[in-house]
C-alpha cells in the first residue's frame, strides 16, 4: 500500500485485532455449524470507519505470525489503514472470537479467545515518537488499556507524549471488566487515561460505573473538573447528551431505525462520526448528530465495521 508521501496522519490509535466468526443462523452458539469470517476490535473499527471517510489513519498493534494475523493485514490494506507500526510477533498468536447471530435486536453472545495474544504484549516500546507525532489526533479506548499491564503502559505513555506535543485526544471507556483484575483498578486506570483527553465519550452505564453518578450532567462534570474540554454521554435510544468546559450543554436526539441486526459496533460508529466531524471543525452538536447517524448505520448489518459508511454513503454535509 502506498501511504501519503509526507507521512502525516490525521489520527493514530492503538488496539487489538481479532478474527471474528459470526454464526450464520440464529440460536445457541454451541449449535451453530456455519460461520462467516470478519475482523473485529474496537479501535480497529474506529480506524476503519475514519479511513472510509477519507481521513489518514494509523493503527498500532501486534499480531501473530499466523493466518489470522495475515487476514488482519489484508483487511488493513483493503481499508486503507496505515499499518507501518503493526509488528508481527511470532511468539504469540492473533486472537479470535465467536459471535452468535440474533434476529430480535438483542445483544449477541460473544466468546473471546485472546488470552496471551500478540496484542496483549504491546508495551511502551511500541511507541514511536516520529510515527505518533506525525498524527494530529490520538484516539484511545479502554479495550487496549485492559489487555495487559504493558498495554496499559503504552496507552498511558502515548497519551502523555501526545498531550505534550500539543495533539488532541479522544477517549472511549469501552469497558471490559472481565479483562481487569478488579473493578476498582479498572475505574482508577481508565479515569486516569480520561484525564488526558480533550473529548471523553462514555455510555451512560459506563459513566455510572466510572464516576458513581447516573445523570449525564453529573458524569460530564466529573470529567470536566479533570480538565477535559467536552464530554459526550451516549444515552442509548435517546441519543446523546453533551457538556463542554465552556458550559455549553444539551441533548442530541437519536436517529431511529427499525432494522436492528447487530448492536455490536454502535459505540465505535458513534466515535467515528463524532471524532471525524470534530476534526473537520464542525460544532459539537453537529458532530454528535453524525455520530448518532453512523451508530444507527452500524447496527443494521452483521459485523462490527461492515455498516460504517464511506464519505459518499454518509452524504450528510
Amino acid at each position: 500500500m502506498t501511504f501519503h508521501e509526507n507521512g502525516t496522519l490525521d489520527v493514530v490509535t492503538i488496539g487489538e485485532a481479532m478474527a471474528m466468526f459470526v454464526a450464520t443462523e440464529a440460536g445457541e452458539l454451541a449449535a451453530a455449524e456455519r460461520f462467516v469470517k470478519r475482523i473485529a476490535g474496537a479501535e480497529l473499527n474506529v480506524a476503519i470507519g475514519l479511513a472510509r471517510l477519507g481521513l489518514k489513519v494509523g493503527w498500532v498493534s501486534r499480531i501473530g505470525d499466523d493466518s489470522f494475523g495475515r487476514f488482519t493485514l489484508q483487511q488493513l490494506e483493503k481499508e486503507g489503514v496505515d499499518h507501518r507500526q503493526v509488528t508481527t510477533d511470532g511468539r504469540y498468536p492473533t486472537g479470535f472470537q465467536l459471535k452468535s447471530k440474533v434476529d430480535d435486536g438483542s445483544d449477541p453472545l460473544v466468546e473471546y479467545f485472546r488470552k496471551g495474544s500478540a496484542a496483549s504484549h504491546l508495551s511502551a516500546e511500541d511507541f514511536s515518537r516520529d510515527y505518533f507525532g506525525s498524527a494530529r489526533h490520538l484516539h484511545l479506548s479502554g479495550v487496549a488499556a485492559a489487555l495487559s499491564a504493558s498495554s496499559l503502559e503504552l496507552s498511558r505513555y502515548a497519551a502523555q507524549e501526545m498531550k505534550q506535543m500539543g495533539k488532541t485526544l479522544s477517549f472511549d471507556p469501552n469497558l471490559r471488566p472481565v479483562l481487569w483484575p478488579d473493578k476498582r483498578e479498572m475505574v482508577r486506570q481508565l479515569n486516569l487515561l480520561a484525564g488526558f483527553a480533550d473529548w471523553v465519550l462514555p455510555g451512560i452505564g459506563e459513566g455510572k460505573i466510572l464516576t458513581g453518578y447516573d445523570q449525564p450532567e453529573a458524569i460530564a462534570d466529573f470529567y470536566l473538573d479533570m480538565g477535559v474540554k467536552a464530554v459526550i454521554v451516549k444515552t442509548g435510544c435517546d441519543g446523546a447528551w453533551y457538556k463542554t468546559s465552556q458550559g455549553e450543554k444539551g441533548p442530541v436526539a437519536a436517529i431511529r431505525t427499525e432494522n436492528v441486526v447487530d448492536t455490536v459496533g454502535a459505540g465505535d460508529g458513534f466515535a467515528v462520526g463524532t471524532i471525524s466531524a470534530l476534526l473537520e471543525g464542525k460544532s459539537l452538536p453537529a458532530a454528535i448528530r453524525r455520530g448518532n447517524k453512523i451508530g444507527s448505520l452500524a447496527i443494521q448489518v452483521i459485523g462490527d465495521s461492515e455498516g460504517l459508511p464511506t464519505r459518499a454513503e454518509l452524504a450528510d454535509d
